[in-house]
């Protein structure tokens, strides 16, 4: 393994790259996403459950909050599948 040495003095074992790898890039998109898609989830989820418990309306908040929170995820995931499809395309156009 060869080590660099960045400007700071600092050693480096892994020297930055201006891009990442295709590999690195795959794998961090697909955290997002599911990341997206759990996360919205969890808050609908839990927004439902606590205001359930404070007015006394179990179950119907936590139902349709988390409705909502599954919908807002699957809605990120969307827009987050365009803006790889956009940024995709204005690659693939710069290589014609």
């Amino acid at each position: 393994m060869r080590s660099v040495w960045d400007r700071t003095g600092c050693l480096m074992f892994f020297p930055r790259q201006d891009k990442p790898s295709g590999a690195l890039e795959v794998l961090s998109t697909a955290g997002t996403i599911g990341l997206h898609l759990v996360s919205a989830t969890f808050v609908g989820l839990a927004m439902g459950y606590f205001l359930d418990k404070w007015l006394g309306t179990e179950p119907w908040l936590l139902l349709i909050f988390l409705i909502l929170g599954i919908v807002a995820g699957f809605r990120d995931v969307f827009l987050e599948v365009r803006r790889i499809q956009r940024r995709t395309d204005g690659d693939s156009g710069a290589m014609k």
